[in-house]
């Protein structure tokens, strides 16, 4: 992965936004749990459980990670 793709996905951030992590956007939980389908330069498509696939600008929304419970 290029340098400019690994801080455009956040994996210098702390936060890993690849394909197959589960994310929640923060402003419409009622879209539920979302898993990434592909992260190119600052845009990240979701595939969420109520709302279907949408794109995600990166640049202006958070996507939070939705860590296992259990």
């Amino acid at each position: 992965m290029r340098e400019r793709d690994r801080e455009d996905a956040g994996l210098n951030g702390g936060q890993t936004l690849v394909p197959g992590v589960h994310v929640v956007h923060p402003d419409q939980p009622d879209w539920g749990i979302g898993q990434i389908q592909s992260v190119v330069g600052n845009r990240i498509t979701v595939n969420f459980e109520h709302c279907g696939k949408v794109t995600i600008n990166s640049e202006v929304i958070s996507l939070t990670i939705e860590h296992e419970r259990g």
